[in-house]
């Protein structure tokens, strides 16, 4: 019992450490952004990571005083928030050179995030825990589809919008 909980502590430091690096990231990237579009993304992606890890900082503490998995209100973040970024999307687009590199990036923490949580859940000795990293696990899915789009948005923005609108132009 004493090894998983030292498994688990190690798990949410992990966790925390990862949330605190993807906000810093986001908000720089928002700072650098040269449009709005990525500016809005990039600063919603940075609020998500902080709820987080205001959440596993909850975790963290009533593990430290409890040694088991405490209740936890799971709540999964709506994917319409990150959809609407897109849908006010400008016509036009100044892109910098970076813009894309931190989107990479971007969608790389997200694959190794989620991957993360995945094993978490796969390994956990509560069942709230293993839901709880469950839905950590589609947010950040979540958050790879919405930087995806925003990477086709950035190679050219009228093609994503007429491959996203397909189905009216295909009278459907």
């Amino acid at each position: 019992m004493a090894n998983d909980r030292a498994k688990t502590i190690e798990a949410l430091k992990m966790a925390l450490q990862m949330e605190i690096d993807g906000k810093t990231f986001y908000l720089k990237a928002a700072k650098a952004s040269g449009n709005a579009l990525g500016n809005k993304l990039f600063n919603t992606l940075a609020k998500e990571e902080d709820a987080h890890r205001l959440k596993f900082k909850a975790i963290f503490e009533a593990i430290q005083a409890k040694e088991n998995w405490p209740e936890v209100e799971i709540e999964q973040v709506a994917e319409a928030e990150l959809k609407t970024v897109f849908a006010q999307a400008p016509a036009q687009l100044e892109l910098r050179s970076s813009e894309m590199a931190d989107v990479q990036i971007a969608l790389d923490m997200e694959n190794k995030t989620r991957d993360f949580y995945q094993a978490q859940a796969a390994k956990a000795s509560f069942k709230i825990e293993k839901d709880y990293y469950q839905v950590l696990a589609k947010e950040e899915t979540q958050h790879h589809k919405a930087l995806f789009d925003y990477s086709e948005y950035l190679k050219n923005p009228a093609d994503y919008y007429t491959m996203k609108e397909r189905h009216s132009l295909d009278g459907g």
